[in-house]
């Protein structure tokens, strides 16, 4: 549990400082795209959601720095999945919202006010109460059927992205928002399920559809989040991812895997959850890229 009791804020350290870096360089980019833009055609502004956007803002060190970060929070995602109860890591993933709120402080000006450091206390408390009430990691198997169903509900955020990918404003980004957070609960749900295999032994989890459920789950929603800031309200879709991939998975991890907490510690870790979860929500504004609302939502290809 100690391993994954390090891995678990490590990766909120990673993700809450990847996502500052992607802020700088798509800031950076907005930057040079303003220059060319009036240079060249009229409606191809700075912060434009199109693909080009996308491409422009990865095109430099700050933003190729974040994705690597992010490659290194996952891999200690991953550990702290396999060590910890389901409802422990998802919270503290949320919590690199606090992280963000402090690294943007220093890299970005970006200012919290009182009630952002509000919520980075919520969090860091509510992290700090669920560390110490948490039990071991459940050792329960759903049975196989549960890894089809896994595989079967990435069909959820790819069919209601699809819907809400045609919504307009704070609306729009907070169902892509509670979206990409489902897609991020399955990820860790498929984690948790995933047989033990050593290579050169690696078929049994070849042959596993809950693997291609975290690939999948993944996939969609890094595409619904970035679709989601980049073409909507911020607060709202960060918000949303929070609620998204926390309280589902954290239930599931309960009620299916035999996720426990220490004996007679049941209520302060709901309490120490909700806290974290709450800070998570107050900071909502700081996790993800700040940008120009766009004047039109392109439609999917």
């Amino acid at each position: 549990m100690f391993t994954g009791l390090a891995a678990a804020p490590a990766a909120a350290f990673c993700f809450g400082v990847a996502t500052v870096l992607q802020a700088l360089g798509a800031r950076r980019a907005a930057t040079a795209g303003t220059g060319a833009a009036g240079a060249g055609a009229a409606g191809a502004g700075a912060g434009g959601t199109g693909v080009g956007g996308t491409v422009r803002a990865m095109a430099n060190a700050p933003f190729a720095a974040g994705l690597a970060l992010d490659g290194l929070g996952f891999v200690a995602q991953l550990v702290a999945l396999r060590t910890l109860p389901l409802y422990l890591v998802q919270a503290a993933l949320a919590g690199s919202l606090a992280v963000t709120a402090a690294a943007g402080a220093l890299l970005l000006g970006v200012r919290p006010g009182r009630a952002e450091w509000l919520g980075v206390a919520g969090v860091c408390g509510g992290l700090a109460l669920l560390g110490a009430t948490a039990g071991a990691e459940g050792h329960r198997q759903p049975g196989g059927a549960f890894h089809w169903v896994l595989l079967a509900a990435v069909a959820v955020p790819a069919a209601l992205g699809a819907a809400a990918w045609r919504l307009r404003g704070p609306v729009r980004a907070g169902a892509l928002g509670v979206l990409c957070g489902f897609g991020f609960g399955l990820v860790g749900l498929a984690v948790r399920v995933l047989p033990d295999v050593a290579p050169p032994d690696v078929l049994p989890l070849l042959r596993d559809p809950a693997l291609y459920a975290l690939l999948g789950g993944g996939a969609a929603a890094f595409l619904l989040l970035t679709e989601a800031v980049r073409g909507g309200s911020v607060t709202a879709a960060t918000a949303g991812m929070v609620l998204g991939e926390t309280a589902v998975p954290a239930l599931l991890g309960v009620l299916l895997l035999g996720d426990t907490t220490r004996h007679g510690m049941v209520p302060p870790a709901v309490a120490g959850f909700a806290l974290a979860v709450a800070g998570a929500l107050a900071l909502a504004r700081f996790g993800a890229v700040d940008g120009p609302e766009p004047s039109s939502v392109p439609e999917p290809s």
